[in-house]
């Protein structure tokens, strides 16, 4: 077997599959890959005009822009200020879901409804976990360091095998 570029590649884009390079600055769906992460309110005229050209030119099954639309209302279901409000936001996206048709769609419709006590205790009181969170994860860095490790898969792995040493014995 002859080891090339790309069979060393772990995984191959969009462009490089179509095209067979990787995108460039003039490719119009990668000089408009960051429309789609970004949060509604903050594209600008411009940013809007160029994500409606995208849903209109690149997306003929309109799969695209029904994901996107999700999204949106995911985000403006968290902002809510009351339960009423979160109530008819669920709706609003339970609809969509299903115009959606996604497995990506139908499974993150599953995990807001999972999740529902926890967002409505984030929508009544405003409180998340995301200091505790952000506080773990510098002790957890810090613990590494500290110990020598700065490559994670590294330190995982030496932990697996002291555990793995230590049940053997």
């Amino acid at each position: 077997m002859t080891l090339t570029r790309e069979s060393l590649s772990p995984r191959t884009t969009k462009s490089q599959e179509t095209k067979g390079r990787r995108g460039r600055t003039a490719d119009p769906v990668r000089a408009n890959r960051r429309l789609l992460p970004r949060a509604g309110e903050t594209l600008s005229d411009r940013g809007n005009d160029r994500l409606r050209h995208v849903f209109y030119v690149d997306d003929p099954t309109g799969k695209l822009q029904a994901a996107w639309n999700v999204k949106e209302q995911l985000r403006a279901l968290l902002r809510t200020g009351s339960l009423e409000d979160a109530g008819t936001a669920k709706k609003r996206l339970q609809e969509l879901v299903e115009h959606a048709a996604r497995p990506e769609t139908t499974r993150l419709w599953r995990t807001v409804c999972r999740w529902w006590k926890e967002i409505e205790v984030l929508i009544v009181t405003g409180a998340t976990t995301a200091k505790v969170e952000a506080n773990n994860t510098a002790i957890k860095h810090l613990k590494r360091t500290g110990r020598g490790f700065v490559n994670s898969r590294n330190y995982s792995t030496r932990i697996m095998l002291r555990s793995a040493a230590r049940t053997a014995a």
